[in-house]
């Protein structure tokens, strides 16, 4: 088993943004941790299909490189948003975002609410079994949104780089992450990432710069790390009223009220519900497409030495978001 380390560097006492200092950096929070996940081969074997541009190399760099960013997300009022975004390795903190009327009276009137995205917990927060199941429906989502060959087989995941359709724009009103003239922001990459606001959100938390994607949108489909990345990206943040998908898979996330109500239960039809609720769930258990990403999750359990008895992994059931 090869295993894929990451080397902590100094860190700063103090961090300023914008000329405001945000206190001493925690050493523990700072700490980037060592990784393994699978081996070669075992990429290799669970994608014997796969486009030749999605490898092994790729995606752990991009593992790595993601590793090593952290954001606090501040939301105030109901959609009013600030992004500090920090360089664990350096310690390095810097202000990406922060909308026109953060410092409105109006938005300050009640309390801020805050969550901090660690990306180097991407299938390593928890004991081996339960990163596993992790990665396992990681894989299943990337898999079913890339695939092309024969059903039911599961070995034709990350075929497709981009969708099949590039005529469609993707192009949506945003005020915080405008469409580019002349782009097109069609899904791309393993996770098919889609519309100019997902582009230019990934953009500040990967980059710190939500211009790199909004301006140059086919980096997805040319650069293999950065593709991955926006895989990983798209796992780790919970955005609106949707949990992470992560954090459905690692138990942190339970329903609330409106969710029970909703009947949304923790599991990997929790994670269905995140990435394509609106086409595929609450129409019952025969949903081809809900089907083939339960069918991928199973398959990669399997390959990968782990098991999920007590899964609800259906969303047949419950509300979309």
């Amino acid at each position: 088993m090869k295993y894929f380390i990451l080397v902590c560097a100094m860190l700063l006492l103090n961090v300023k943004i914008n000329n405001k200092t945000y206190g001493a950096v925690n050493q523990n929070q700072n700490k980037i941790k060592k990784i393994n996940l699978l081996t070669e081969k075992e990429f290799n074997t669970l994608f014997p299909l796969r486009n030749k541009f999605y490898t092994y190399t790729a995606f752990m760099k991009a593992v790595s490189e993601m590793a090593d960013i952290k954001i606090k997300i501040t939301k105030r009022a109901v959609s009013v948003y600030q992004f500090v975004r920090t360089v664990k390795s350096t310690g390095k903190s810097t202000l990406v975002r922060q909308d026109e009327d953060w410092d409105e009276a109006w938005a300050k009137k009640k309390p801020d609410s805050t969550y901090v995205i660690d990306y180097g917990n991407f299938c390593s927060e928890k004991s081996m079994p339960i990163n596993k199941r992790e990665l396992a429906a990681f894989f299943a989502h990337i898999a079913h949104e890339t695939r092309h060959g024969e059903n039911e087989k599961y070995n034709d995941g990350l075929m497709f780089v981009h969708e099949i359709n590039t005529n469609l724009t993707y192009v949506a009103p945003n005020d915080i992450y405008p469409a580019v003239n002349s782009k097109k922001y069609y899904g791309r990459g393993p996770m098919q990432l889609s519309y100019n606001g997902n582009y230019g959100y990934a953009s500040d938390c990967i980059f710190g710069d939500k211009n790199v994607l909004l301006k140059n949108p086919d980096l997805i489909e040319t650069d293999a790390v950065i593709a991955f990345k926006t895989a990983i990206y798209f796992w780790m943040t919970p955005q609106a009223y949707k949990p992470s998908a992560h954090d459905v898979m690692i138990g942190k996330w339970q329903p609330n009220k409106t969710d029970v109500l909703a009947h949304r239960t923790p599991g990997f039809g929790m994670t269905i519900n995140i990435v394509n609720g609106m086409v595929e769930c609450g129409k019952g258990d025969k949903m081809y497409n809900m089907n083939d990403r339960i069918g991928f999750y199973n398959y990669f359990l399997k390959k990968l030495g782990v098991s999920d008895p007590a899964c609800t992994c259906s969303c047949g059931d419950m509300k979309p978001f």
